[in-house]
């Protein structure tokens, strides 16, 4: 099976070189997988998005369980963004990981930091497979395509990716270097997803501002 935005977007905070995600990347990482999630859920029907709010429509539950969750989580009548991005995003990480670990994409073993401290190390299994999906969204930035040209996964990861600054994707150079064809990008996605990007903005801010993040 083809995996989900979330799957894809945290597959795409590996750090290849280095063999391992950034501690710099996880400040924004858990929203960045809700806001894959809620991206998702908009391009299937199963949400409402405008005048800066989200609500969810009527209809079952995606058969994705993260996905399911986050639906759930949504209002039924609508309300701000925000705190459907930020409020649970420290839960987001362990259901994703757990989907690619039973997919066998990544393997996760327990070590210990220090000596002491327990903690998880995430193993990517096809880390070129990884490499071929980052530079895909590195293209929509720099390969100078039309926003509308550009299949809306592709556009939707390069998008989020730049708003919480992941570091595996662009360096803050390429950011601002590549800054009118993100301007384009997330203006086109804006029209997809109204409202959330900048909900996801203002999350990864709040967060980085108090030293926050959720992960391994």
């Amino acid at each position: 099976m083809r995996p989900s935005l979330p799957q894809r977007l945290y597959l795409l905070c590996y750090t290849v070189e280095k063999e391992k995600f950034e501690l710099t990347d996880l400040q924004g990482r858990g929203q960045l997988l809700r806001a894959g999630a809620l991206t998702e859920l908009a391009l299937a029907g199963l949400l409402t998005a405008e005048g800066g709010k989200v609500a969810r429509r009527a209809a079952t539950a995606p058969g994705d369980p993260f996905l399911a969750a986050v639906w759930r989580d949504l209002p039924e009548t609508p309300k701000r963004w925000l705190s459907y991005v930020h409020n649970k995003a420290h839960t987001a990480e362990k259901p994703v990981r757990e989907q690619l670990a039973a997919a066998r994409a990544i393997t996760v073993r327990q070590e210990k930091r220090l000596g002491v401290l327990p903690v998880d190390r995430v193993v990517v299994e096809d880390p070129q497979q990884v490499r071929a999906l980052q530079d895909r969204v590195r293209d929509a930035v720099i390969g100078g395509s039309e926003p509308a040209a550009i299949p809306v996964d592709e556009l939707t990861m390069a998008v989020l990716a730049a708003e919480t600054e992941v570091s595996s994707v662009f360096s803050g150079k390429e950011r601002r270097a590549y800054k009118p064809a993100l301007k384009a990008l997330a203006a086109h996605f804006d029209g997809v997803v109204p409202g959330l990007r900048k909900a996801l903005r203002d999350s990864y801010l709040s967060s980085r501002a108090v030293g926050g993040g959720w992960g391994a």
